[in-house]
């Protein structure tokens, strides 16, 4: 009972043991992940950039050399880099303005597509029957070039401008439906029986089962099918003419201005590539991180 208690350390000697306040992140340290992380992922792309605007700017500065450098096209298409939105009336438009049109044309060819594509789809991957008596006409159509489609749309539309929808919406088409069809036929066997156990009802089992499971496959067709649909209407535009980044190249190439078709192809590449993670994020986002990405 009595215990003798420990002596008390001295009140200097507690007050210099005792540990410093903790210090919270600071802004600088919330902020430096962050930019690791962009520096890691835009670096090396940035590098290879350089190294292959080298190798080009070296192999086309020859006197036998058929193509620009980029030095000369830097100089030949400056306006056309620096001021994308002018419009001298007529034809005579930036390229701010011709991308513009042509992704016009794919907003609405697109989306009738999806619209089109994940309704079939969905009928085609739930129903035998309809799967029997379809998907024979589509992997039939689904192998015809795109352009080929072009002429009959023409005769059919009587006008570019439908004509080069209508040439989206068959290129896109296909790989929606297909990727809709196996996600729908793909749900799991425990869903479906669940699904009886609860007896839910056709509109709900639909609405809360297949749709959710088939939702991964279905962004993984949207976003074949948007590469698909800039494809296309590049090469549909080259031959419509009228406004149109298709068109921009083709007449560059008539006037022999190989630099206008090299800054057109640079944003070409750079639409179709924000097209793609677009879609990609909108896929993520809806289907919470399960689409391919």
């Amino acid at each position: 009972m009595n215990a003798i208690a420990p002596p008390a350390p001295p009140a200097d000697l507690a007050a210099s043991t005792a540990l410093p306040p903790r210090r919270g992140p600071t802004l600088t340290d919330r902020m430096r992940p962050h930019v690791q992380h962009a520096l890691a992922v835009t670096i090396p792309p940035m590098l290879l950039i350089g190294l292959l605007m080298a190798v080009w700017e070296w192999a086309s500065s020859g006197p036998t050399a058929s193509l620009p450098p980029p030095s000369r096209v830097w100089d030949d298409a400056k306006e056309l880099i620096l001021n994308p939105f002018y419009d001298r009336g007529g034809l005579d438009k930036g390229l701010g303005l011709h991308l513009f049109a042509s992704l016009q044309r794919v907003a609405v060819g697109f989306a009738i597509s999806a619209v089109v594509g994940v309704a079939l789809g969905m009928l085609v991957g739930s129903s035998r029957l309809a799967m029997r008596a379809l998907d024979p006409l589509f992997q039939v159509l689904r192998t015809v070039p795109p352009l080929a489609w072009l002429p009959l749309s023409l005769a059919a539309f009587r006008e570019a401008q439908p004509s080069a929808i209508f040439v989206i919406f068959i290129t896109a088409v296909w790989p929606i439906i297909i990727n809709t069809a196996v996600g729908v036929r793909n749900v799991p066997a425990d869903y479906r029986n669940v699904a009886r156990v609860i007896r839910l009802s056709p509109f709900d089992w639909f609405l809360r089962i297949v749709v959710p499971a088939a939702a991964p496959y279905i962004f993984t067709g949207l976003r074949i099918g948007v590469g698909l649909s800039w494809l296309a209407i590049i090469a549909a535009e080259m031959l419509i003419g009228g406004v149109g980044i298709g068109f921009f190249v083709w007449d560059a190439w008539n006037s022999s201005n190989l630099s206008d078709i090299i800054v057109a192809l640079v944003y070409i590449g750079v639409v179709g590539f924000v097209l793609d993670r677009a879609m990609a994020l909108v896929g993520r986002a809806v289907t919470r991180g399960t689409s391919e990405q």
